[in-house]
């Protein structure tokens, strides 16, 4: 479960040099010194270029998350024993559902200024890191082939979850997963074991992509849309993890020597993937963290990649964040003065968290959902700033 909303002990900041979400993962960031500075109260005046910010593009992303959250406390009414608080954001989200999704800019402006307290952090460890992420464009069939024959699987049955995908980030280094056994619960199988069978024969496959390189990464984005052989589409979001700790791949090429650190990058990783063959497949078996995944249905498929939270997620406007510190929903203003990918100096706008990662650990950390296909993944790539990140807190 997520810790209760207490201000004093969410804030964990790590600092990294990292290159965007899938390098991020190539690499692994480590930790730096971890503090926990005071929020302070501070005025919308204060933060700067609030008012040239589409207030109503950010408020259509935080209505999907709201009407997640009034449906989830909807279904439980009633059938709570009163030990579970309320979603902090109950009673802003039953506001924001009955405005429905029409509301111009300044009206969607008011509402998040007459319902939130934004909140700065303080001290030396203040600054934050933003990367990016993106959804993937692959080719793929429902039937095994000899062109199609890397399976992408569904969660299978025997999997147990220790922990809940909440708690992903800060428990990276920990098995959060498993199966039963006579012998008692024992490590899930690894990357290695099930790209050599270790799941076959048990009617798990989703469909097939034509190279494992592919997997990879859509493994890394933890989404992907995919082109299919016989027509038409299909999106697949996360559906679990195997529960063993994600190993980066990027590190040791630098360490081998294969890629300097100044030309390591996502593109330069794949080049070698591809260039290498079976040491390739023997490098990815180092990271023995596995993604199931699901596939979404046709009214789910139509409006985008599904986050964390169980939601769409909107380009430019959903978050990945460390959940353990973050609740989903949570409006979060972004600036980052070297971020510019706008035509103007620096990027500065209201988000909203809605997704989750292994890798994003730490209050002061975020992931921005850039979009789908190739050009969202070179933004996605190049996304490596420095950051401020602001917390909008819904007054009492």
């Amino acid at each position: 479960m997520m810790r209760r909303w207490n201000i004093a002990r969410l804030f964990t900041i790590i600092i990294a040099s990292i290159i965007g979400v899938g390098l991020l993962y190539l690499l692994e960031g480590q930790r730096m010194d971890e503090s926990t500075p005071s929020p302070i109260e501070i005025a919308f005046s204060d933060i700067p270029a609030w008012e040239e910010d589409d207030h109503s593009a950010a408020f259509v992303a935080f209505h999907r998350s709201c009407e997640k959250i009034v449906a989830i406390e909807n279904a439980r009414d009633g059938k709570s024993d009163g030990k579970m608080a309320p979603h902090p954001l109950l009673s802003v989200c039953k506001a924001a559902v009955e405005l429905g999704t029409n509301v111009d800019r300044s009206s969607a402006r008011v509402f998040f200024e007459t319902r939130f307290t934004p909140h700065r952090l303080q001290g030396k460890q203040a600054s934050g890191f933003v990367t990016g992420y993106y959804e993937p464009e692959l080719k793929g069939s429902r039937t095994r082939s000899d062109k199609y024959f890397v399976p992408v699987y569904a969660v299978p049955g025997d999997l147990v979850q220790l922990y809940s995908d909440s708690e992903r980030a800060k428990r990276n280094h920990e098995m959060t997963a498993g199966r039963e056994t006579a012998d008692g619960m024992v490590p899930y199988f690894d990357r290695k074991e099930i790209e050599q069978g270790a799941l076959e024969d048990r009617n798990l496959e989703i469909l097939y992509l034509n190279d494992w390189a592919d997997a990879f990464y859509m493994h890394i984005q933890g989404s992907g849309r995919v082109a299919l052989e016989e027509g038409g589409h299909a999106r697949l979001g996360f559906g679990a993890k195997n529960g063993h700790s994600y190993t980066a791949i990027g590190k040791p090429l630098i360490e081998r020597g294969a890629i300097s650190r100044d030309e390591m990058s996502m593109d330069a990783v794949r080049a070698w993937l591809e260039a290498n063959g079976d040491q390739a497949r023997e490098l990815m078996w180092e990271n023995r963290s596995y993604i199931f995944f699901r596939e979404l249905d046709r009214s789910e498929a139509a409006i985008g990649p599904v986050g964390a939270q169980g939601v769409a997620l909107t380009p430019r406007r959903s978050l990945a964040v460390d959940t353990s510190m973050h609740k989903l929903g949570t409006p979060i203003w972004v600036r980052s003065h070297s971020l510019d990918l706008h035509g103007q100096a620096g990027f500065s706008q209201l988000m909203i968290a809605q997704d989750a990662g292994s890798a994003i650990k730490g209050h002061g950390r975020g992931d921005i959902f850039w979009g789908s296909g190739s050009a969202a993944g070179d933004i996605a790539g190049s996304t490596r700033h420095d950051a401020e990140f602001i917390l909008l807190l819904p007054n009492r």
